[in-house]
């Protein structure tokens, strides 16, 4: 059953009438019945693009947590053949919440890394909900120093609420692990994309997007903490989520403008939720130029990019 956002209620409503007219013509009870949900499908087409045309950054934040957006291991199974994934950091053991390997995109040799968050009850238990022990971020930089070896780009895709915040992981390292991962970024010397599919949540977002280009799909987020989080510190009230979503300039619209992020993918109507093959066919798309465009540029260049790419966030323009 399609899960419905508490702002979609109307989207909902009007659904239901649609799937009740086609079942009273099933049933035989009712017949030449197509005008009706054609006149209806019409207008529902239009008021989900009316809604999605106009959402506040935290029913984007809604949209970027939606459970049936598509997943780290449904970009791979649809863009990635010959996947070949690396466990293991080679220090404390495996971290299920971020996968690693190597493959082939679109006939091109890779490296390709992201966070999973899980699609039911028992995968979200696996890989913890996308978020991160320490060792997932060391067996990253395991990733990243063996594409920089062997001259592979990388594709990241990101989606995390943030590392895990739990004692263990902090016993074991994890602003550190967090640190390195993000400096194997800087120092890599091949093309190196990022797109954020959903949640790009804190350090454990940019320990594996500190990349040459980095994309956002149209309700992605990302930020320095989630809005609760900040409502948390903030107001000491974690109901004012909303107005720490807007105040923190987390859309993909806000970002851009920011020179944060390179560009803004589009979703489909209604959410990548809503056609999930197509939002991971766009997506493609956007990896294959980006890694068109940089492959003209020398291995050090880069490298030097990159780092000025970085450099330069934050700093006011000449007057």
């Amino acid at each position: 059953m399609h899960a419905f956002l508490e702002f979609e209620k109307p989207i909902a409503e009007l659904e239901g009438k649609i799937e009740e007219l086609r079942q009273l013509a099933t049933e035989g009870a009712a017949t030449n019945i197509d005008d009706d949900v054609a006149r209806l499908q019409a207008k529902l087409t239009q008021l989900i693009q009316d809604i999605y045309a106009k959402l506040t950054p935290w029913q984007k934040t809604q949209v970027a947590r939606h459970p049936s957006r598509p997943h780290f291991s449904d970009y791979v199974l649809r863009l990635i053949t010959d996947f070949t994934p690396l466990a293991g950091d080679r220090l404390f053991g495996e971290d299920r919440a971020i996968i690693a390997g190597l493959g082939r995109f679109r006939g091109r040799a890779i490296a390709v890394i992201g966070h999973e968050k899980g699609s039911d009850t028992k995968t979200r238990l696996t890989h913890n909900f996308g978020m991160a022990m320490p060792e997932g971020y060391r067996k990253a930089q395991r990733l990243f120093e063996m594409a920089d070896r062997f001259a592979l780009p990388v594709i990241s895709l990101v989606d995390t609420a943030g590392a895990y915040p739990g004692v263990g992981a902090e016993e074991r390292g994890q602003a550190e692990a967090i640190a390195r991962s993000t400096q194997a970024c800087l120092a890599l010397r091949a093309p190196f994309i990022s797109v954020i599919i959903g949640e790009g949540g804190s350090g454990g977002a940019v320990a594996i997007a500190t990349a040459n280009k980095v994309f956002m799909l149209e309700h992605a987020i990302y930020s320095v903490i989630s809005p609760e989080g900040c409502a948390s510190i903030l107001w000491r009230n974690s109901e004012k989520a909303q107005d720490a979503a807007a105040a923190m300039k987390i859309t993909a619209e806000d970002l851009l403008e920011l020179k944060i992020i390179d560009g803004i993918i589009p979703e489909p109507v209604g959410g990548a939720h809503r056609a999930p093959l197509e939002a991971i066919a766009t997506v493609g798309d956007t990896i294959e130029r980006a890694l068109r465009e940089l492959s003209v540029y020398a291995p050090e260049d880069l490298k030097v990019m990159r780092r000025e790419k970085y450099l330069q966030i934050g700093k006011l323009e000449p007057a």
